[in-house]
């Protein structure tokens, strides 16, 4: 990354005579602090002058100490804050000519040229008329004898970049915005939490959620949280919704649930345009069904808290890109907004995000339902199609025969083998839910291979997977044993149990598994059936994919681990920590928790290092400490480096920096497996598992002869499910083997 930056800008000489600052403006996010944070240091690293807008468009119209020169002390140890540091606020005098009169004035005296605006769709769209009027500002300050001709001249373009701040996640263009991933979380540590009392009462609880217009945290937030009912704008229910609501939550508690979520976007109305609201929900439940009901409004509550590891590395990513963006911009150049778009930062213009959001409002105004879910995007889609199939209480009657059997009735198992995971269960029970739902039998296969050797397999009911979602580590239990020396046992189990698709979830140790079941179909017929693998490990070491099961999970325990350690060292005086994380021979957690923490260094074995590379490390802190920085933090992931171990590390830190700073040494060991699934990872082992019931279904049905008995030879048939630039991603284990490194 630096000798590509270095590549692109060293050449043309020093940026100093760009002047940038970068703003906030509109409700605030958490993440945002992490933006401020990467312009400000890449624009220092190129070179420029850097300064801080206090309060917004209002700190610009008002001058004076609103605008701040920055320096790389200044955004020090503010990247797990939430909030905004310098400050947001509407400001109803840039809405009027004057005022924005005012504020070019203000730029042009600071040299400034170049904005970072950090904000929702309505503060992007005041920075592009600003920019629009720019020269005619200048001319009239000319004319005012405000400004010089030659600052007119010096400066006579401004350039905008634009970041979207928003827990909404309403902005069109753009995967995610920042602060969406925290406000999910906020959402489903409040609904794990109320979900205890109201299993204890047997209690139904309405929750109302934010998002405006837009229904992405109450669809997501009730897909992460098996919410029974949820209510949005682009979906409305017809006007009988009362009926259906009622008709599903006695059903369910007719089949023994004793708690029902119903999740209610602050935007839901009906299909003739009528708002929904907890009052009128809590209403119907209560004279209609007698259940006792609680409304709880989550409010501000959701933009609160530290942000999630996701939203900081999303930060990151996009401040540092908007600044090179700012950098590289011509004359001509159009304003565009960094955007998420699969796993890449990239740049699209901004007006056309604009518009594609306004045809969202324009839709839902005209009442095209349809037309507005699919203008939300793919994942909006893909979200709405899975949630309604999953809180369907009983599978389709067409499905089923007479007999209650299922019309296709192929027979398919799920088990796990390697490391527990978060997300494991959320997988399984999308999975069976999935299946059932086509009319399949699903069997359980308890303990991995040494549980399906032992016989330890059960058939899993609709109901049996209630709840699983929120829950980490693995109800069907996991253990690392691999396949090779069992296969006969093995054989004669899957011929038992009449298996014709196999599900396995798990780490390495399951893509290695099933690379050795494929590997024996000549010599046992039984293994001649699909088998997917879907990657789960905190380690995220399997190939064939960018993200595994859990890792998300497993980043964000060791982001608030470093949060908390770091944290009490307050009042202290300079200190380091050296901290060692999971992941094997993967350095994925120690990179990815070193942006996310705000690390200083990030020792991996992918990238090796040498003792020099360590003194060069300890003299950089060291200088950073004199300037004013009082807490260092160094991640090493376990297997960096077989000599420079932890220890050695923080010896040497130790030696070095007396007199300076103090340190202090932590191995987060077990605790990075633990913790409740992040909405992340429940929502991506839901979909995942989804996707494997098609593939699987199709694979028998193409392979399957009139005896019921499947024959796959193909190796396409042994495959792996993985995520590559946010796209699902079947790839063969026969190509990904050739590939991989096992040692």
């Amino acid at each position: 990354m630096n000798s590509e930056i270095n590549q692109r800008f060293l050449a043309r000489g020093s940026q100093k005579d760009k002047g940038l600052a970068v703003f906030t403006s509109g409700g605030d996010s958490q993440g945002m602090n992490a933006a401020v944070r990467a312009c400000v240091r890449m624009a220092i690293y190129l070179g420029c002058k850097v300064y801080f807008i206090r309060e917004g468009y209002q700190g610009m119209v008002d001058g004076g100490d609103c605008i701040q020169e920055a320096n790389w002390a200044s955004v020090s140890s503010i990247i797990h804050r939430g909030g905004t540091i310098i400050g947001s606020a509407r400001c109803q005098d840039f809405r009027e000519r004057q005022g924005r009169l005012k504020a070019a004035n203000n730029l042009i005296q600071r040299g400034i040229t170049n904005l970072v605006v950090i904000g929702g769709d309505g503060s992007l769209t005041g920075a592009n008329l600003f920019r629009q009027e720019w020269s005619s500002l200048l001319d009239e300050l000319v004319k005012n004898k405000t400004i010089t001709t030659e600052q007119q001249e010096k400066f006579n373009v401004l350039h905008i970049v634009g970041l979207v701040g928003s827990i909404d996640n309403d902005f069109c263009g753009t995967d995610m915005t920042i602060g969406t991933d925290t406000a999910l979380h906020r959402i489903i540590e409040a609904i794990d939490a109320i979900s205890s009392t109201a299993y204890s009462h047997q209690r139904t609880f309405i929750m109302e959620v934010m998002g405006r217009h837009c229904g992405y945290l109450a669809l997501v937030g009730g897909l992460a949280c098996e919410a029974d009912f949820i209510f949005i704008p682009e979906m409305p229910p017809k006007v009988d919704w009362p009926d259906r609501l009622c008709s599903q939550l006695a059903q369910e508690r007719s089949a023994g649930q004793r708690l029902n979520i119903v999740i209610v976007a602050e935007g839901a109305m009906d299909r003739e345009g009528h708002p929904i609201t907890a009052e009128d929900v809590k209403k119907v439940i209560d004279e209609r069904l007698k259940h006792d009901a609680r409304i709880t409004v989550l409010g501000h509550v959701q933009r609160g808290g530290n942000p999630s590891a996701f939203d900081r590395i999303l930060a990151c990513r996009m401040g540092a890109e908007a600044t090179l963006a700012l950098m590289e911009a011509t004359k001509d150049s159009v304003p565009v907004v960094i955007s998420l778009d699969g796993n890449q930062a990239v740049r699209v213009p901004l007006m056309e995000c604009v518009e594609r959001t306004q045809a969202v409002a324009k839709a839902m105004a005209e009442k095209r339902w349809a037309d507005a879910v699919k203008l939300r995007g793919r994942s909006f889609e893909r979200n709405l199609e899975t949630y309604k199939m999953l809180t369907r209480l009983k599978p389709p009657k067409e499905n089923f025969d007479a007999d209650g059997k299922g019309i296709e009735g192929y027979r398919l198992a799920v088990m796990h083998i390697g490391a527990p995971a978060c997300g494991m269960n959320a997988a399984v029970r999308s999975f069976v839910r999935n299946a059932i739902y086509r009319g399949d039998v699903v069997y359980g296969i308890n303990d991995g291979v040494e549980g399906l050797i032992a016989g330890n397999v059960r058939e899993l009911g609709w109901s049996d997977v209630s709840g699983w979602v929120g829950q980490g580590g693995a109800y069907l239990g996991t253990k690392r044993t691999l396949p090779e020396g069992k296969f006969k046992e093995i054989a004669a189990r899957l011929k038992e149990f009449k298996i014709q698709g196999l599900l396995i979830i798990g780490g390495f140790e399951s893509y290695h598994a099933a690379g050795q079941i494929a590997d024996q179909r000549d010599n046992y017929p039984q293994f001649c059936i699909p088998i997917v693998v879907i990657p789960s490990t905190i380690s995220n070491n399997v190939p064939g994919t960018e993200f595994s099961l859990g890792c998300d999970t497993g980043l964000n325990e060791i982001t608030e681990i470093c949060d908390r350690i770091r944290q009490s060292a307050q009042g202290t005086k300079r200190r380091v920590f050296v901290i060692e994380t999971m992941g094997g021979y993967c350095g994925y957690l120690a990179t990815l928790a070193g942006l996310a923490g705000g690390a200083d260094a990030a020792y991996i074995y992918e990238e090796k290092f040498s003792i020099k590379d360590l003194q060069q490390d300890v003299y950089h802190m060291a200088s950073k400490m004199a300037e004013g920085v009082s807490r260092g933090l160094i991640l090493r992931n376990e297997k960096a480096s077989e000599n420079y171990t932890t220890d050695f590390i923080y010896r040497l830190y130790s030696e070095e920096g007396k007199g300076l700073f103090t340190c202090r040494m932590n191995i987060l060991g077990h605790m990075q497996q633990g913790g409740s699934p992040t909405p992340f990872d429940r929502n991506m082992g839901t979909k995942m598992a989804a996707k494997c019931v098609d593939w699987l279904a199709t694979q028998i049905k193409a392979n399957i002869d009139a005896n019921g008995v499947v024959n796959c030879k193909s190796p396409d048939t042994a495959t792996l499910l993985g995520i590559v630039s946010r796209q699902y991603r079947f790839s063969p284990l026969v190509d990904l083997i050739a590939e991989t490194n096992f040692e």
